[in-house]
């Protein structure tokens, strides 16, 4: 796959993913705020690829900065987090990554490290964060193919693939996975309205992939799953409380139950850093309402009345009780959530 992203010398050059699938463009980000505006706008998307691209963004910031100690640079250090934390709220993924640079500054800056060295250390953190992602990804992979089903249908929603990645793919991963072990998979992408992650960005890369996909509208799933055509669902996540709650892109909520009332496996994949152990539930995670313009216009072109009321939820939540099992890099957890998650949260840290 082209890369999400790339960090150049002349800084981050992002895949524009709001051009796909008909143009394949690019973005150089060379400032901070311009990171973050790339994120807002959705040129790059997905909570592990938002988490790394803030943490880049962190370097861009520190890079550019005309401080000539740690002491002066200290406050716009502090802005420059607070800006990239505000692009988008409900992605967990974000405050980790730029909780651990701010970390790693403050462990070295208490070291008398000088800035020009923590300019190095914080690239050096970043390029980790980019390797882990990918190598996340492929693990949480190989855990899942083993849920997928041998042959059938397996329906996603939004993009959670190479694309919302460093690599590779959540959601995608385990399909990807899936495939190469020789499974035979028909993928079914609901176009995820209103910003159609899954017609545009899903499609497009399963097809470089030469995976088997259909692009359904997202109004068709129940009608498939009567049919018998789906035999499995896998989706990402944004957030995932410490109940086993999952925010993910609009629309998952309604394939959850559906998944439920056909009696079809609802799986979720995520890396470690989605899961958020200090949020209780779904009910207190963040849900971010995007611009109106998302709804009524489609390719530039007004498509509802004037004057009439918008609501535009980027996220909802699966509810627990909903999901069959949540897949992370390390290892698949089941229900209960609240102690399969405590317990893996343990042992990652004896």
């Amino acid at each position: 796959m082209i890369p999400t992203l790339t960090w150049t010398p002349e800084g981050v050059r992002f895949l524009d993913q709001t051009r796909l699938p008909l143009e394949e463009s690019y973005v150089l980000a060379t400032t901070s705020e311009q990171v973050a505006d790339v994120i807002v706008t959705m040129v790059v998307r997905g909570a592990p690829a938002i988490g790394v691209s803030a943490a880049y963004g962190v370097v861009l910031g520190v890079m550019n900065t005309r401080a000539r100690s740690v002491a002066e640079f200290r406050p716009e250090f502090e802005r420059i987090c607070a800006r990239l934390a505000a692009t988008r709220p409900t992605a967990v993924n974000l405050f980790w990554a730029i909780d651990r640079m701010k970390s790693l500054f403050a462990a070295l800056a208490a070291a008398d490290v000088p800035l020009d060295e923590i300019k190095q250390k914080l690239l050096a953190e970043a390029h980790l964060m980019y390797q882990e992602d990918i190598a996340a990804c492929k693990t949480m992979g190989a855990f899942g193919a083993d849920l997928m089903p041998d042959q059938g249908g397996v329906l996603t929603h939004c993009n959670a693939g190479a694309l919302a990645t460093c690599g590779y793919g959540t959601a995608l991963g385990v399909i990807r996975a899936a495939v190469e072990r020789g499974k035979n998979i028909q993928v079914y992408a609901d176009e995820t309205r209103p910003f159609l992650q899954g017609a545009r960005l899903t499609a497009w890369e399963l097809m470089a992939d030469r995976i088997p996909t259909t692009v359904i509208c997202d109004n068709m799933a129940a009608s498939l799953m009567r049919q018998g055509k789906i035999q499995a669902v896998v989706v990402g996540a944004d957030r995932i409380a410490a109940n086993g709650d999952a925010a993910n892109k609009i629309g998952t909520y309604n394939v959850a139950i559906l998944a439920r009332e056909h009696g079809i496996p609802f799986y979720v994949a995520a890396p470690w850093s989605t899961i958020d152990m200090a949020t209780p539930t779904g009910d207190q995670i963040p849900i971010e309402e995007r611009p109106a313009t998302e709804v009524t216009h489609h390719a530039g072109k007004q498509v509802t009345p004037h004057g009439v009321g918008i609501r535009n939820p980027a996220f909802d939540v699966a509810p627990a009780r909903y999901i069959t099992a949540i897949i992370t890099e390390r290892g698949v957890l089941r229900a209960p959530y609240p102690d399969a998650l405590r317990q893996m949260e343990s042992a990652a840290r004896s």
